[in-house]
């Protein structure tokens, strides 16, 4: 290997830490799929009084995002707590399982948009 190929390699290493810095394209990645993720759960969620499509919260913090039901939201209706509804809905399974449908069927494309979105900044 030539001082040529060795620059290039070391410009090539800096462009890739510096795109998986939170700050960086995994960051942003992150930030875009959990957001994607959110989006897919909320639409899928069943409707009554709207409470639980309206609870769905999301998170993002370093490297790492999440989807998360807001354990004070209540049901204008019954008055219980959408956090505790919420999961014996998602259990019911079929279509009523709203975060594991978003995984299984938003979350391939989701997980593609990402990579993709990391690898722009590394290639």
């Amino acid at each position: 290997m030539t001082i040529k190929g060795i620059q290039e390699a070391q410009r090539w290493n800096l462009r890739a830490i510096a795109a998986l810095r939170p700050s960086g394209a995994l960051g942003q990645a992150i930030r875009w799929g959990t957001a994607a993720a959110h989006r897919y759960a909320v639409s899928i969620t069943h409707v009554d009084t709207g409470a639980l499509r309206a609870s769905h919260r999301m998170a993002v913090t370093n490297a790492q995002g999440k989807i998360y039901l807001d354990a004070s939201a209540k049901n204008p209706r019954s008055g219980v707590r959408t956090a505790v509804y919420g999961p014996a809905e998602e259990a019911r399974g079929g279509d009523h399982a709203f975060y594991r449908r978003t995984v299984n069927e938003a979350g391939p494309k989701i997980a593609q948009e990402m990579a993709r979105m990391v690898a722009r900044e590394v290639v």
